[in-house]
């Protein structure tokens, strides 16, 4: 990035970074898609050959609508300027209609979203037949169906702007209560929604179902929603700050992992609405964490346009709606510039947030997933016993992710079965569908799913530090059936330790026995150097049929019984 606001250790001891760096940030951003935009400033089209499947129109509009969002948390008044021409000539006739379910939906909901946080800036200085043009353009998104998940706040956004200029004011209010009537079928509590029908947990929680209900919100100055939305965001960012390791990585799992560092939105908007368990302090400490972590590992190219990828580009992350633009919707991590320069989350010194504190096991109830952290390395690992979205395997269905690996993703279904990380593989069956979750609690946690007709695996894991006992109960396999397990997909640098323990030989594969047949196995990802040899951290016995007593080197531990009916843990301090 040019021109690179110097590093304040003092402010910010665990990332250097500013609300300077972050004006920066945004600046050269800008900036640098300014080229891409046509002669009349209503489409942005990125170079590229990669296309959505929206197509090339729908993925020029995307670029505006993005990078305007961007520009409206900057509120630089010249860069909207450009924006203000682009509205013009695209609400002209240039821009493809919001139709139900269509891509236009989602960009209606960024400009309208952009139009009220700027409103003295920007729409109050159009000319009328503008306005009517840009308001009717909107206006189908109040009666456009959009897909059921997220896409439910969409209406929401456009019908919060348009109520507040007074155009359709029945037709908004009636969007804006459609909408958050059916997000409430998929809030499940303590701050966690599913994203649509099933059991969807991953990021859009944080950058779509707390950010426009939060927002609209806050827009509309209603403490009564302030209360219902807040209320659950704060929450919600109390499991949410665990997601991130030391060196700033959020987890890399679920879809549309190319947004990135809009992962500190839900940050921002706890400080800015003032719902957040975390102290300004620690607030900025991730949210600049996320932000420098990507911006120092390639995520901006030598043209300054933020790729398709994670780090630099990466074919293996996108979805079919995944435009040249889309990584742009990282511009909802910008939403902290709304607040003052003098507001205490940018004066008070960084601090350290949950993964430099303390080693920790901490189960999360709705998504039934089990976080595991250490100091020592900054790593952040995700045991999934509860997520499930089979579209975006193999980013939903791995036993485990983390901060600092990847989920391999065999580019052909003949591939090796050991191509396919944090599995268990029956047969040569690596599948993971219909998980069921059992329950989460002190250091543990445990599911059921499906591998192939007929077969079940009840899977448990037990986790103290960087270790991790994992247990794997197979049901209804033919006797002699193979199974084999697979641990950590490690890189750079990090070590992945995966140790036979029960049913598995020392290439970690076994065969199923008559009746239920379990398998156990030690796994471990560090960055320690030097560690304690995996199998001295913990021992494992079994006590009868599907029972095993777990005692850590501490002498702490847990007995454990897995069957048919589910899974119990009795954790013993």
């Amino acid at each position: 990035m040019p021109s690179e606001p110097f590093e304040d250790r003092t402010l910010s001891p665990y990332t250097g970074y500013t609300r300077a760096h972050w004006e920066a940030v945004a600046d050269s951003l800008l900036a640098a898609v300014a080229p891409y935009a046509t002669a009349d400033g209503a489409l942005y089209h990125f170079p590229g050959e990669h296309t959505s499947v929206s197509g090339r129109l729908s993925d020029g509009l995307e670029g505006y609508a993005r990078t305007l969002l961007l520009a409206a948390f900057r509120r630089d008044e010249k860069v909207l300027e450009r924006y203000a021409d682009g509205l013009a000539a695209g609400t002209a006739g240039v821009w493809p209609r919001v139709e139900h379910r269509s891509q236009p939906l989602v960009e209606a909901a960024s400009i309208a979203l952009a139009l009220r946080l700027t409103r003295p800036l920007l729409w109050d200085r159009l000319d009328d037949g503008v306005r009517q043009r840009a308001a009717r353009w909107l206006g189908d998104g109040l009666t456009a169906e959009p897909w059921p998940c997220n896409w439910e706040l969409f209406p929401v956004t456009v019908g919060g702007f348009l109520q507040e200029i007074g155009h359709e004011p029945e037709a908004s209010r009636a969007a804006i209560d459609r909408g958050l009537e059916r997000i409430e079928q998929w809030y499940l509590g303590d701050g966690w929604y599913t994203d649509g029908h099933g059991r969807k947990f991953d990021y859009y929680n944080g950058w779509a179902m707390h950010l426009y209900p939060v927002l609209h919100a806050w827009l509309a100055d209603d403490t009564r929603l302030l209360d219902l939305y807040g209320g659950r965001l704060e929450a919600h960012l109390a499991d949410y700050a665990r997601l991130f390791g030391g060196d700033g990585a959020p987890l890399l799992q679920g879809r549309s992992l190319t947004y990135r560092f809009a992962t500190a939105a839900p940050l921002w908007l706890g400080a800015l609405t003032g719902r957040t368990p975390l102290s300004p302090g620690e607030t900025r400490r991730l949210a600049s964490g996320a932000l420098r972590y990507f911006l120092d590992r390639g995520a901006v190219d030598d043209r300054g346009l933020l790729s398709l990828g994670w780090h630099g580009p990466d074919d293996a992350l996108l979805q079919a709606y995944s435009g040249p633009a889309s990584p742009y919707w990282a511009s909802k991590a910008f939403v902290g510039l709304l607040l003052p320069p003098d507001h205490e989350v940018w004066t008070t010194a960084e601090e350290p947030g949950p993964t430099d504190r303390a080693d920790a096991v901490t189960p999360v109830g709705p998504p039934n997933w089990l976080l595991q952290s250490t100091t020592s390395d900054g790593v952040v690992r995700l045991h999934n016993h509860g997520s499930e979205d089979a579209r975006y395997d193999p980013y939903y269905t791995r036993l485990a992710y983390s901060t600092a690996t990847a989920p391999s993703a065999p580019s052909a279904p003949s591939a090796s079965s050991a191509s396919y990380d944090n599995s268990v593989i029956v047969g040569d069956d690596p599948s993971r569908t219909e998980i069921e979750p059992l329950g989460v609690g002190a250091g543990w946690a445990a599911s059921r799913h499906t591998v192939g007709d007929g077969i079940r695996v009840t899977s448990l894991v037990v986790a103290r530090g960087a270790v991790e006992v994992r247990a794997h109960l197979v049901s209804g396999a033919a006797p002699g059936t193979s199974v084999r397990v697979t641990g950590w997909a490690a890189r750079d640098g990090l070590r992945s330790e995966l140790l036979p323990v029960l049913g598995l030989t020392d290439a970690l594969t076994g065969r199923t026995q008559e009746g239920d047949t379990l398998f156990v196995a030690l796994a471990r990802l560090t960055g320690e150097p030097d560690p304690a040899p995996l199998g001295e951290t913990v021992s494992v016995r079994a006590d009868g049929p599907g029972e095993l007593d777990v005692r850590w080197s501490g002498g702490s531990g847990a007995r454990v019984r897995l069957d048919g009916r589910g899974v119990e843990v009795t954790v013993r301090d």
